[in-house]
């Protein structure tokens, strides 16, 4: 057998190996239809991410997988969508990281206040290894996590009067999330801080059951709650990084090739939304002041208040966490810092 015939051959046989490998991943991949739910509207970044990662999970599957999107918590708000997702009735979300405080308590490390100065002091937290170990403490839980996404620095409105000083958030309620950090970090400000599921949020500031609410100027935006807010604070008093689970009856199911896809959609689609998401919340306080919101930024005398303020909260948290585990995340930010 001559020299060229033995190449044809190799290059054939090494073509035929690589299809049979395609084949073989491909024959992995079921015909699945997966639910993913969350709680913001279509077109906000939490929204846009979560399409990018169907598109892509359709792409890398081969069409096999479906991914269908609810939101606007329109099968429910986060706690209940955290319990379908253990009972397998749904197979992902997406929600601020500080709301898993209910199935893991260090989860209360990303919602302690002013933790964080910017967004990329974020994600090396959250991207390292202090993310990845409190991913590995949901699995006991039924959860699984993929990534963490941007919501961005939350701030305050209200329809009652404009906050420029610490003390002016003290008698407002303020509807929170279902978190106990919350309710103390707006007790220590004076107001009267009420937990409620997102989707209820909007018709409660409508009808004044609660005079305001904290989240990204995003989320203000895209929940238009400018129709039913007047003023607007600055306060960046927690950033919210995202984390993005799937069901763990679900992901014990698949088969090596699927959850491939999955984690290969999901890294893809968590570049994608924080690169949206950072992008769009200087547009989102722009178009919110175009709305008629009253805008206010605190002086860094007041911001110093407010953490002074704050304090015996982080304190109380910090103190929950574990003195080793708080120290690890700290030196992870000092890291970033230097």
């Amino acid at each position: 057998m001559n020299a060229s015939l033995m190449r044809h051959l190799s290059i054939a046989g090494l073509a035929a190996v690589a299809a049979l490998s395609v084949w073989s991943a491909s024959a992995q991949v079921k015909e699945r239809t997966l639910r993913f739910a969350f709680q913001n509207q279509a077109g906000h970044p939490q929204a846009q991410g979560a399409q990018k990662f169907a598109e892509l999970v359709a792409e890398k599957s081969g069409k096999k997988i479906t991914v269908k999107l609810y939101p606007g918590g329109s099968l429910g708000g986060d706690l209940q969508t955290v319990s379908a997702l253990q009972g397998g009735t749904l197979d992902l979300t997406v929600l601020n990281a500080g709301i898993l405080t209910a199935q893991v308590k260090e989860f209360a490390a990303y919602d302690l206040p002013f933790l964080f100065n910017d967004a990329k002091e974020a994600d090396a937290v959250t991207d390292g290894p202090f993310g990845s170990k409190l991913f590995a403490k949901l699995e006991d839980r039924g959860l699984h996590g993929l990534g963490y996404w941007d919501l961005g620095f939350r701030n305050l409105t209200n329809s009652k009067r404009p906050i420029t000083k610490a003390d002016d958030i003290a008698g407002l309620k303020i509807r929170v999330i279902q978190s106990p950090i919350y309710i103390d970090l707006f007790g220590a400000l004076g107001a009267n801080a009420t937990p409620m599921p997102f989707p209820e949020l909007y018709a409660a500031l409508d009808q004044k059951a609660v005079d305001g609410q904290e989240n990204p100027n995003t989320t203000i935006l895209s929940s238009k709650f400018a129709e039913v807010q007047k003023y607007l604070t600055q306060t960046r008093h927690i950033y919210n990084p995202q984390a993005l689970i799937v069901s763990k009856k679900l992901w014990d199911a698949m088969s090596a090739a699927e959850r491939k896809v999955i984690e290969e959609a999901a890294a893809e689609a968590t570049a994608f939304q924080r690169t949206v998401s950072r992008g769009e919340a200087d547009k989102a306080l722009a178009a919110l002041k175009a709305a008629g919101m009253t805008v206010s930024e605190l002086s860094p005398a007041e911001t110093a208040r407010l953490r002074e303020k704050v304090k015996p909260v982080t304190d109380k948290y910090a103190a929950a966490l574990g003195g080793d585990l708080f120290k690890e995340l700290n030196a992870e930010i000092a890291k970033v810092r230097k």
